[in-house]
């Protein structure tokens, strides 16, 4: 064998060997399935979930409080400890009056909602409107709200007027909740502070606004309504 030939036949061997080494798996993109099944459960968790605004004044908004300490908060806290795919949605504003709300429902109703809950009012009695003006505006906050979601479930808190704006006054402005709740077809929260009067440490020391425990009794009071709408 001449010394070319020796050389060829070893190179081909060589190559040989090269061609025949097992091939390098290619790096898998998917990814782990425990993975992608989580996300799809986040995913069709947010598309399930349903939402609940609630629309007020200061008592909603928790003023004084931590985010939360607020009624909605606590609802949210027992919505999820109950596995309920609801998402609550605190919209309330301090100071706000009735008036006030009409011109800001257009806003905040920026997604849709399936549960509504009205909380106002108070305002209105504390710097003296108008009963009739009070029920107008509370009746055009629930127009735009149906206007918008036809099907959502409408609960109006009802509030009381202290015992020194009269008997006459504090009947009429009971009924106005319960005459609005009636004709929109609403759950009624008979009186959203009821169980407060006259107790001892549970408002931020101003004799109005709920402190953290009695937030908590708020929270009864609306939790006794909404749930027949959960």
């Amino acid at each position: 064998m001449s010394r070319i030939t020796f050389i060829i036949i070893i190179s081909f061997a060589i190559c040989s060997s090269c061609n025949n080494s097992p091939a390098k798996a290619p790096k898998s993109t998917a990814e782990p399935s425990e993975k992608r099944e989580t996300m799809a459960s986040n995913q069709t968790e947010e598309i399930k979930k349903k939402s609940i605004l609630f629309f007020g004044d200061s008592l909603t908004a928790g003023l004084g409080l931590e985010e939360e300490e607020s009624y909605p908060s606590l609802i949210q806290d027992r919505i999820d400890s109950m596995n309920l795919m609801y998402e609550v949605i605190n919209a309330g504003l301090s100071g706000e009056t009735s008036s006030g709300g009409l011109g800001r429902i257009e806003w905040v109703l920026n997604r849709p909602i399936d549960i509504f809950v009205l909380e106002l009012g108070a305002n209105d009695m504390l710097r003296g409107l108008s009963l009739e003006e009070t029920e107008k505006n509370l009746r055009g906050i629930l127009d735009v709200v149906k206007e918008k979601n036809p099907e959502a479930n409408l609960i109006v808190a009802g509030m009381e007027a202290p015992p020194n704006m009269g008997q006459d006054y504090m009947r009429s402005f009971r009924k106005i909740f319960a005459d609005v709740a009636n004709d929109y077809n609403a759950g009624l929260i008979p009186f959203l502070l009821d169980g407060l009067q006259g107790k001892e440490g549970m408002d931020i020391g101003d004799g109005k606004h709920p402190n953290a425990e009695g937030q908590k009794v708020v929270r009864e009071n609306v939790w006794n309504i909404l749930n027949q709408y959960l």
